[in-house]
């Protein structure tokens, strides 16, 4: 077992309350009694209260308080953080690998009746997701751990519409995941401002020779979400639209995840208000509302209900257009 092992089973041998001695401890888990030594030592150092009684009676107890609590998770715990290992897994965490170390080192000191729980709620959940990608993770890995110690990174990044990636110095306030995709918010020293970063877009990052320090009460995951839906927490250039439908494409749609922040109210029966930013109207809104073809009606505004048919007419067009091709191919 490794030294962490060893400190645990340690541990939970001194639950009973009983005095034990080092040489019955490395008789109980079969190691020497100097592991048990070490053991001791480092358990003491990080905070154990462990007390040493000398004597012919004597040998090493827990304080009184720290018997009581409890060292391991119950039953529904143990669920919960086998669930989130799946969660995290499939979502791209970067440090799953130490999760899934923790929960088999949980499996590993629970008793047949728990690891058969674990067991069947683990085989109860799956999640679907894109599978992660071994550079993403790295980079993940890298760009938490900056902001984790304040440490500036020098980062190449390219975006999508550029051939050749730009060199900037971040200073990462932290990663933020979003509908299966992963981005840092910090401060970018090139345009001295805040700004946030795809993940998968980054070309290459080492240290840089600066640290810095993360305004208090800053919000990556408000940050975010301010950029990307700036209808959702500013009110500044708002329109409501007022859409009529049957039930279950009202439903889909509110899960949707722009129209399920800008919901604002939900008429019965079959209508639902959003406030959405007058740009997006014109923009990608309507593509999003295409698949619901004739199961949703836009009583307002008007500019929606106009775009809409103009968005329907170039679809049109556009496919026709194939048609025409691909019956010249076959002729």
């Amino acid at each position: 077992m490794s030294k962490a092992d060893n400190m645990l089973s340690i541990l939970w041998l001194l639950r009973s309350g009983k005095r034990v001695t080092a040489q019955q401890l490395a008789d109980e888990l079969e190691i020497h009694v100097r592991t048990v030594y070490r053991c001791m030592d480092s358990l003491c150092a990080s905070g154990a209260p462990i007390i040493a009684d000398s004597g012919p009676n004597g040998g090493y107890r827990l304080l009184g308080e720290f018997i009581d609590s409890p060292l391991l998770f119950d039953s529904e715990e143990q669920m919960a953080l086998v669930h989130a290992a799946v969660f995290a897994r499939e979502a791209g965490y970067p440090f799953t690998d130490a999760l899934e170390r923790a929960v088999d080192k949980l499996k590993r000191y629970t008793n047949e009746e728990q690891l058969e729980w674990i067991n069947r709620h683990s085989s109860g959940l799956a999640v679907i997701q894109t599978p992660a990608d071994a550079r993403e993770l790295e980079l993940l890995k890298r760009l938490e751990e900056a902001a984790a110690r304040g440490e500036s990174l020098n980062m190449d990044y390219a975006k999508g519409s550029e051939l050749a990636a730009s060199n900037r110095v971040l200073d990462p306030y932290g990663i933020v995941h979003w509908k299966g995709m992963w981005y840092v918010v910090g401060f970018c020293r090139l345009r001295q401002e805040i700004r946030s970063f795809r993940v998968d877009r980054i070309v290459h990052l080492e240290a840089a020779d600066t640290r810095f320090e993360r305004p208090s009460a800053f919000s990556t995951r408000d940050f975010l979400l301010r950029s990307l839906l700036p209808s959702s927490l500013d009110t500044k250039m708002q329109v409501v639209v007022r859409l009529q439908g049957h039930e279950h494409a009202l439903n889909e749609l509110c899960k949707h995840w722009l129209f399920g922040h800008a919901l604002i109210e939900r008429k019965q029966p079959g209508e639902a208000l959003f406030q959405l930013e007058e740009l997006s109207l014109m923009t990608y809104v309507p593509y999003f509302l295409l698949p619901y073809g004739r199961s949703l009606d836009i009583l307002e505004p008007q500019m929606l209900i106009d775009r809409m048919a103009e968005v329907s007419l170039e679809m049109f067009k556009h496919y026709g257009a194939m048609q025409i091709k691909m019956g010249d191919k076959r002729g």
